[in-house]
């Protein structure tokens, strides 16, 4: 990056920052807590019921645990609620021996009478999988990450065998299994708190003002303002050295950045790849850099047309320049996507050809499919930025560019929600600009949520695509312990898209998080951020 482009860019912010006065910091949060910025409003405080954004990937992790951790370098299970497990030779049973003696959150609301046990497992599972629950249709009745992996289907029951110990049967074998079960969404709730919230008529509460056994617990929720959260005092781990976290929700783009360097917040979660230089060449901040398990790409709708071409779909994989993106949104920060598995996946496959931008092919493969250059598609685009795109806006007037080069005209909408949760009518769009940063390291949790049968069901499978070939192949790979076999099947599946191409894969994203350097014990996971219990200030 040139020095020009560099003072360019910080000419930009100081001329931003010169209409604003120094805010007078909170003296309480600045000494014994911090703010953090750079996300959007979140629908709900349940991870239960989203797939993906602020709740999902930075909340959970205060407010909740779950029976399991991922270690962010080998991304193999861990204890975490449970201290330890087994499973049964034929991998139908998984028993869980819980930990003793941990507390949930004490609030103005609620105050505990007992510490988490096997209840409280079998209550928070039971809710997404059971329709008889009578906490299963709360807060829409959706549980979108779950149902796109077919959990309700898979699991057989769900017992408590005794205080401190929870087994679940399962009607196939899954490999992947336990790494779902250290996933974000899947968290433990208070079945007391429920019990409470059921004989008050008031069971809506259970997302709005959530009760987990995390570090910190929801303290005042405010959309499109704040959340804040507090310690919680008898957290099983040790009390937070902060006592209060500030999410700033009220702000985007370059807005976050003058919060951060007018020190109106502490932590700026995943900025714009432009905006690194003047973070870098300040010596109030640190830049942390994370390279994660994503990848964003554009979701083409295969139903209607004229996306059911496939010779459509294939102009359109090979009109997009995708070195341009790399140079143009991400600044180099990004490695091009040839699959929708990261490089770093143990089942990555090296031999897929990449399909490289020739928009002379696009324009002979548009002429054999017969396309009538007068129609105009359209393409949603989210407005928040994300680890795996920085700048959605910028990346789909690139496309859009590219498109119209060959003969595809395009019209931009844009899309509130950062998930792909509340697309309600499938024939409402052409294209879909998304991405996806994983729960785990298998590769099953990159194809099953994105382009399985069942995500198309639930509404997450945003390129409306079914190929039961290909949910074979993640059946068969599910079901055998051999590394090998479940390599090869899953390559063969991202053989298959590369052929039905359904999603266009673009870039595999680094995430940054930039953060005064005041504040310590911050740390980065490839699956989302990690628990803010062991932050705390130096001055």
């Amino acid at each position: 990056m040139s020095a020009y482009y560099r003072l360019f860019i910080a000419s930009l912010v100081l001329l931003t920052l010169s209409g604003c006065k120094q805010p007078a910091k909170d003296s309480i949060i600045q000494h014994r807590g911090f703010v953090y910025c750079g996300q959007d409003t979140p629908t709900t405080l349940n991870p239960q019921l989203t797939d993906g954004g602020l709740t999902a990937e930075t909340l959970s992790a205060q407010i909740f645990d779950r029976l399991l951790l991922l270690d962010p370098v080998s991304h193999k299970p861990l204890p975490d609620l449970a201290k330890s497990w087994t499973v049964s030779d034929d991998g139908l049973v998984y028993t869980f021996t819980l930990r003793q003696g941990v507390k949930f959150q004490t609030t103005t609301w609620f105050t505990p009478t007992r510490t988490m046990n096997a209840d409280d497992v079998v209550f928070s599972f039971e809710r997404v999988i059971n329709p008889d629950n009578p906490f299963h249709h709360i807060s829409g009745g959706r549980y979108p990450w779950f149902e796109s992996l077919g959990f309700a289907d898979d699991i057989e029951s769900i017992k408590a065998l005794n205080p401190h110990t929870v087994q679940f049967t399962l009607r196939r074998p899954d490999n992947s299994f336990l790494s779902n079960l250290a996933t974000s969404y899947a968290v433990v709730y208070s079945a007391e708190y429920g019990k409470q919230l059921l004989k008050s008529g008031q069971i809506g509460k259970l997302d709005s003002r959530p009760i987990g056994t995390g570090p910190f617990y929801v303290d005042q929720f405010i959309p499109n303002d704040l959340i804040r959260l507090k310690h919680h005092i008898g957290y099983w781990q040790g009390v937070a050295p902060m006592e209060q976290i500030v999410f700033d929700i009220s702000s985007r783009g370059m807005g976050n950045l003058t919060k951060l360097l007018s020190a109106e917040c502490d932590v700026l979660a995943s900025p714009v790849a432009s905006q690194l230089p003047v973070i870098t060449d300040n010596d109030n901040y640190e830049l942390l850099a994370q390279a994660g398990m994503n990848v964003s790409f554009l979701a083409l709708n295969t139903s209607i047309a004229p996306l059911n071409n496939l010779k459509v779909r294939e102009a359109i994989s090979y009109a997009i320049n995708k070195n341009t993106l790399l140079n143009s949104v991400y600044y180099g920060t990004a490695t091009k996507a040839k699959s929708l598995l990261p490089p770093t996946s143990w089942a990555y496959n090296n031999d897929s050809k990449a399909v490289n931008y020739n928009p002379k092919k696009a324009k002979q493969l548009l002429k054999q499919a017969g396309y009538n250059s007068d129609q105009v598609l359209t393409m949603w685009v989210p407005l928040e930025s994300r680890p795996y795109n920085p700048s959605p806006q910028k990346t789909a007037e690139l496309i859009q560019a590219n498109l119209k080069a060959i003969g595809i005209n395009v019209i931009i909408y844009h899309q509130d929600n950062v998930g792909r949760l509340g697309v309600n009518d499938m024939n409402n769009y052409d294209m879909m600009l998304a991405g996806w940063i994983a729960d785990n390291g298998d590769p099953d949790n990159f194809l099953r949520p994105l382009l399985s049968c069942n995500a198309k069901h639930a509404g997450l499978n945003v390129a409306n695509w079914c190929n039961v070939q290909f949910d074979n192949l993640l059946e068969l790979a599910s079901r055998t312990n051999k590394t090998q076999q479940r390599v090869n099947y899953y390559q063969h599946a991202q053989d298959i898209l590369d052929q039905q191409v359904p999603i266009i894969p673009l870039a595999h994203g680094v995430h940054f998080q930039a953060h005064n350097k005041t504040l310590g014990g911050l740390q980065m996971s490839p699956f989302g951020s990690r628990s803010f219990s062991s932050v705390y200030r130096t001055e």
